[in-house]
């Protein structure tokens, strides 16, 4: 049996993609998983993940990515009538789920509601697939084939930020609560006018460094 797991990477932070992964891998090679430690990348070191990602890349019968940008986040965030991120994690979730070819894949919900957020995701599969899909919350945490899938989505999140970073500058972690991340886009509003082409225009972080830079600006006028 073939056995998947989908999970993702970069959903809240406000610079950079949202990275979707999955992997699939023959059940026999679940031990194997296991026995080289692989669990939520969360948990992990970064070269503790460097070493678990190739490793799951080796045992792995497919891996597929996909980098979802920011302009195609803020399209769905910003629209009620799209259904918001849950909506496009799903559309995504389910080309990988029917690009793995598993006949079991499981699936980490970024949805509280884990059988609303299946039906979603069935909703943009083939009508002829007959692959099972198991759905739930903090399955990185429960099952290991989902952990090796957030393993393999932070890795490759995680070097795409580094190529941002050798072209605009060090932004911190790129989540709206770090404060270097928001001394960068605030800086960057006050040089250039605007935002970056790498942020989440869909957040609200921007418009309060909007409102902000802008305030300060009308303050030495007067």
């Amino acid at each position: 049996m073939r056995l998947g797991g989908v999970d993702d990477a970069g959903r809240g932070p406000i610079i950079g993609p949202l990275v979707i992964a999955g992997v699939c891998v023959d059940e026999g090679a679940m031990s194997s998983l296991q026995e080289l430690g692989v669990r939520d990348s969360k948990t992990l070191s970064p070269s503790q993940r460097e070493f678990l990602s190739r490793e799951i890349r080796r045992l792995a019968l497919k891996v597929c990515i996909a980098k979802v940008e920011p302009d195609e986040i803020d399209k769905y965030v910003g629209r009620t009538s799209m259904g918001k991120l849950n909506a496009l994690e799903a559309k995504v979730m389910a080309r990988i789920v029917e690009e793995l070819g598993a006949d079991v894949v499981y699936i980490d919900s970024p949805d509280i509601n884990p059988d609303r957020y299946k039906r979603r995701i069935l909703s943009f599969m083939s009508h002829t697939s007959k692959v099972k899909l198991v759905v739930e919350n903090h399955a990185d945490a429960r099952y290991v084939i989902v952990a090796a899938a957030s393993i393999i989505a932070k890795v490759e999140r995680d070097r795409v930020i580094e190529q941002l970073k050798a072209t605009y500058g060090d932004f911190g972690s790129g989540y709206p609560s770090d404060p270097r991340t928001v001394d960068f886009l605030t800086r960057w509003y006050e040089e250039h006018g605007d935002f970056p082409p790498i942020v989440r225009r869909s957040w609200a972080t921007l418009d309060r460094i909007r409102r902000m830079v802008d305030m300060k600006k009308t303050r030495r006028l007067l």
